[in-house]
């Protein structure tokens, strides 16, 4: 099978641009592509005006790169892993200015080995950064970390992409590209099915509010007809024990929703109303939820990239 079957992306220069998916989506693959670490089967790869197979070394020079899980030699410091990753780049920023970007200064001493997950981490995107480049790739850099942790990342990340840098992150939270992104795409079996900004896929549904209820009990039969009665109701999806309801206006719909769900013997347990969300995009898309993965298991890449 193929991890990428075919796809057209374009970056602009300053964009934060984000790539959405659940794992085994092809979206890991087409950033290892962009970044030269594996060759299209068909296509090309432009970066920064430059070509990979062309242009290689002078784009090495202009990038960062974080992997999704980057090893990073234990038993040096802070900064003696920063000092060698500025080794590589004939110019760049000072291994002091990249420990302070990263907030890692009481760790300048320190072993990589004892540092904590989230330290680790923002240590992952310093070295990214050490090399002053004009684009940084992010490869999924918040897995795994506690909520501290990861909104201390977003800070150095829109902190970079402030300064008129283009980033390029892949991630599978739909908050973190909400948060950060200019605009995303989100890929599904090795395609891209939907881009644009966060907030135009978000009004591609139609409706920006969902109202969310469960129940006990047993669904009564005039339940439904009760529901589909209520004035300003786009979509009324189950799963579960739970109705979600697809709304524009909260307001206007809960009170006489609450009433005829009361009405019908529906004896509800939790009701919530709240924004709609990229997860709702790709559930709409796809019938299923992000941490629902295909299962792939990926022979040969073909990609389509360019910048």
């Amino acid at each position: 099978m193929e991890a990428v079957r075919g796809i057209d992306l374009s970056i602009a220069v300053g964009e934060c641009f984000g790539v959405l998916g659940p794992n085994g989506a092809g979206k890991t693959t087409a950033i290892e592509i962009l970044e030269g670490l594996m060759p299209a089967t068909s296509g090309s790869a432009e970066i920064l005006g430059m070509r990979w197979g062309r242009d290689d070394r002078q784009i090495r020079q202009q990038i960062g790169v974080s992997l999704q899980e980057t090893e990073l030699s234990e038993r040096l410091t802070v900064r003696e892993t920063l000092e060698l990753f500025r080794s590589f780049y004939p110019a760049g920023i000072s291994v002091e200015e990249a420990i302070a970007r990263v907030s890692l200064q009481e760790k300048t001493n320190t072993w990589v080995k004892k540092l904590s997950g989230g330290q680790k981490q923002r240590l992952a995107v310093a070295t990214a950064l050490v090399g002053d480049p004009k684009l940084i790739f992010l490869d999924e850099p918040t897995t795994g970390l506690d909520p501290t942790s990861r909104r201390q990342l977003w800070e150095i990340i829109q902190t970079f992409a402030d300064q008129g840098r283009t980033v390029l992150l892949t991630t599978h939270y739909m908050e973190e590209a909400e948060k950060l992104c200019d605009r995303v795409a989100i890929f599904d079996n090795g395609r891209i099915i939907a881009e644009g900004t966060p907030r135009e896929l978000i009004r591609s549904l139609g409706a920006e509010h969902r109202i969310e209820f469960s129940w006990s009990g047993d669904w009564p039969g005039t339940a439904d007809q009760a529901i589909s009665s209520v004035k300003g109701i786009e979509s009324i999806t189950h799963d579960d024990h739970t109705v979600t309801l697809t709304i524009d206006h909260p307001h206007e719909v809960l009170p006489p929703l609450v009433q005829k769900l009361l009405e019908s013997g529906v004896i509800l347990t939790n009701l919530a109303t709240r924004q709609a969300s990229l997860e709702d995009v790709f559930v709409s898309l796809t019938g299923r939820h992000l941490n629902e993965p295909d299962e792939v298991q990926p022979e040969k890449v073909a990609g389509e990239v360019a910048e």
